[in-house]
């Protein structure tokens, strides 16, 4: 398995995966925001990014992340905002090698933290995070806009 940054010709797989995501989670993004996430991802100015899991040439898996400043540290910290690999290969090691790939990018740029969420019920997910990562212990509250 390689993981590597998204490129321009890998739209259309990396399409199926973040809808596969979006099914897991019961929503449907709009199509005009999800055009501009792409678009981001691949602008070098941006601080949001996407590295997916290729396997035998097929993308397997993707994860996007945004770095972000901190009033607690001085170096940035990285928020893993979307994790996702295809139902066939959960348990093979997909997510965590997406994952350790944001902690080694992070760790590269300076980074103080990779933090993110995930639903109360995704108990298969949380027994991978709770082997590579601390519960904060934090609940979220939201306000949508």
């Amino acid at each position: 398995m390689n993981i590597r940054l998204a490129q321009p010709q890998d739209y259309a797989p990396w399409l199926a995966l973040w809808q596969g995501y979006q099914t897991f989670y019961k929503t449907n993004i709009a199509e005009a925001v999800t055009q501009q996430t792409w678009a981001r991802f691949l602008n070098p100015a941006e601080p949001m990014h996407c590295a997916v899991a290729e396997q035998d040439g097929v993308l397997v898996g993707m994860v996007h992340y945004i770095f972000h400043r901190s009033c607690w540290t001085a170096g940035d910290y990285v928020y893993l905002q979307d994790l996702f690999a295809t139902p066939e290969l959960r348990g093979k090691g997909v997510g965590r090698a997406l994952i350790e790939h944001v902690y080694a990018v992070a760790k590269a740029q300076g980074g103080s933290r990779v933090w993110w969420l995930t639903h109360e019920t995704n108990a298969d997910a949380m027994h991978l995070y709770d082997k590579i990562a601390d519960r904060s212990g934090f609940v979220q509250y939201r306000k949508l806009l």
